[in-house]
């Protein structure tokens, strides 16, 4: 079977070269291997996803010279398929929803560095510290049949003595030069969210059900989701996914070294194209022949 690899923007802001350079990448090694190409929307986020964004990510992917198997797989059509999946982890005693607000959770962690450094995750937050995984089954029942506003995490230290060690397979390069086999370390980020009340499903659990849905063989993506592949191994673990192979690229960064943003206008693909750069001079840019 040919390899099989996926470009997954976010229709939330315009593409940047960053986007250019990680969708020219699968774009390319997908050539080379003889393999397909697929085009994903990520559109979970329905406050900040819009059509026009969509749209635009058609209209910039083409006139890169970048071509994609059709139809695309939208993220908000498929949410069945992530409930699924969390009531597969919620049979398996895995999941318990969380009820403070962000301020509530911001005061638990005041209280909890009163005393001393508390752990935070490789993104720079906080590990959740509530005390909602000992919540008695009455009072979750309770609260959410009172409307009470709820996220769903994953009860990490159970899902990790269910899982097992485990690894994955990097073909790129993350931090500190880890390549090859990379071993998985999932209890860096806590018992992240894997849905909301209001949106069933979150980033890490959308991205794992849809790559395997679609039978991704080979996911290439910037190396500022290097970490998370741990919480994408757990996952595919308890879930019964076979796993991909990974490659992180580099991150294409302004002159001041940060990463670039939707909002960058320097760096953005429609001012670049209205400037009368060309498909050539994107590539030159981000530094592919």
């Amino acid at each position: 079977m040919p390899p099989v690899f996926r470009f997954a923007p976010s229709p939330n802001g315009y593409l940047h070269l960053g986007h250019a350079y990680s969708a020219l990448l699968n774009f390319d090694l997908a050539r080379q291997a003889g393999g397909r190409l697929l085009l994903r929307i990520e559109d979970i986020d329905a406050t900040r996803c819009r059509p026009e964004f969509e749209e635009a990510i058609y209209e910039d992917l083409a006139w890169l010279g970048i071509a994609w198997e059709t139809p695309v797989r939208r993220q908000s059509e498929h949410f069945a398929a992530y409930r699924a999946a969390i009531d597969g982890l919620s049979e398996q005693g895995l999941i318990y929803p969380s009820f403070e607000s962000r301020a509530e959770i911001a005061r638990l962690v005041a209280g909890k560095e009163a005393a001393g450094p508390w752990p935070r995750d490789p993104d720079g937050a906080p590990l959740y510290p509530g005390t909602a995984r000992s919540l008695h089954t009455d009072a979750r029942d309770r609260l959410i049949g009172q409307g009470a506003p709820f996220a769903l995490r994953l009860d990490m230290a159970a899902a990790i003595a269910r899982a097992g060690e485990f690894c994955w397979h990097e073909h790129g390069e993350g931090p500190a030069g880890a390549t090859g086999e990379v071993a998985a370390r999932p209890e860096d980020w806590g018992d992240v969210i894997l849905a909301r009340k209001e949106t069933p499903t979150s980033y890490h659990l959308s991205v794992v059900i849809d790559d395997a849905l679609q039978g991704v063989t080979d996911v290439v993506r910037g190396v500022d989701l290097f970490r998370s592949t741990s919480v994408h191994r757990l996952l595919q673990q308890l879930l019964g996914l076979s796993p991909p192979a990974y490659r992180h690229h580099p991150l294409i960064r302004d002159d001041a070294g940060r990463k670039l943003s939707k909002s960058t206008r320097a760096t953005g693909l429609r001012e670049l194209r209205a400037e009368g750069a060309s498909p050539v001079d994107i590539r030159r840019l981000v530094g592919l022949p």
